[in-house]
């Protein structure tokens, strides 16, 4: 009789995942939209507002800020995370500005002022930045060889994936990556008490197909060991979204000497006010690796 009763509830937990599981996880898929509320000219920065083109004929809304310096200068694409929008990182501007770099803030689809899609991904993050770099190398205010990526949380994992498959790139900055998609969501699940077997493991196939790519595929665990620019893993020790430990693990399986860890003391997942405190550090290794073949 209790066999029959285990069987029953797996049925019954088989037969919940396969309705439910779909809902959920186009739900998770909808992030959170803000519109930006200034521009960069209330940091007393010049920009420029453009459109780009992305994936499936959608736009994406950005700003660039030349460097102060005319004609092709080096550049920084940077692209914020989950529910954020360029204005999140807006502070890394007048830094960068300063240093001599031209700046590029982008909104992901579905994020700030660019267009909506379907769904948002990690991946379409990265497809999303593809796209926008495409377009920098065209501008008159970049320098090919010389334009590295920064990027936050999801955007972080995003810059990371991208410069796995993108050659050319001067470097890369990932601030409070995590280790692997998969973790994440079964982090998620066990805090709402979803079992992993066989619920958790349906759920996760789901996005695997949904989204088109194989979680391994696109996890900072294995993108970082293809990316062949130098590498800064950015992370505060005081972060409870992704725990320090993530950029520890990250670094500990990095794929040469290129890869540096920074853990800033006091520091949590959204810090922003870090940036100038701490930026020293971030000019020194952007300047290295912008100038390593002179």
């Amino acid at each position: 009789m209790s066999l029959i009763i285990a069987l029953t509830l797996m049925f019954s937990l088989i037969l919940l995942a396969w309705f439910a599981a779909p809902a959920l996880v186009r739900r998770g898929f909808r992030a959170p939209r803000r519109l930006e509320q200034s521009s960069p000219a209330e940091l007393g920065l010049a920009y420029r507002e453009i459109r780009i083109p992305t994936a499936r004929g959608k736009q994406l809304f950005g700003w660039l800020i030349p460097a102060p310096l005319s004609g092709p200068q080096p550049v920084v694409a940077a692209l914020h995370g989950w529910g954020g929008n360029a204005e999140d990182m807006l502070p890394f501007a007048p830094l960068l500005h300063r240093a001599g770099l031209g700046v590029l803030l982008v909104d992901a689809r579905n994020h700030g002022r660019s267009d909506s899609d379907t769904f948002s991904s990690m991946p379409r993050f990265a497809e999303d930045l593809q796209h926008a770099l495409d377009w920098l190398i065209e501008q008159p205010e970049a320098d090919p060889a010389r334009l590295a990526i920064l990027g936050h949380s999801v955007g972080a994992a995003a810059c990371l994936l991208v410069a796995s498959h993108r050659r050319g790139l001067a470097a890369v900055i990932s601030i409070a990556a995590f280790v692997h998609p998969a973790e994440m969501m079964r982090q998620v699940m066990a805090v709402h008490h979803i079992p992993y077997w066989p619920i958790g493991r349906w759920v996760i196939g789901y996005v695997e197909r949904t989204i088109g790519h194989r979680l391994d595929d696109i996890a900072p665990l294995y993108t970082l060991q293809a990316i062949h620019c130098p590498v800064l893993l950015v992370h505060g020790d005081r972060d409870r979204t992704v725990p320090v430990a993530a950029a520890e693990t990250l670094y500990a399986h990095r794929y040469s000497d290129a890869v540096q860890l920074w853990v800033i003391p006091g520091v949590a997942h959204d810090s922003v006010e870090a940036i100038q405190a701490h930026g020293d550090r971030l000019l020194q290794f952007l300047n290295i690796a912008m100038n390593r073949d002179k």
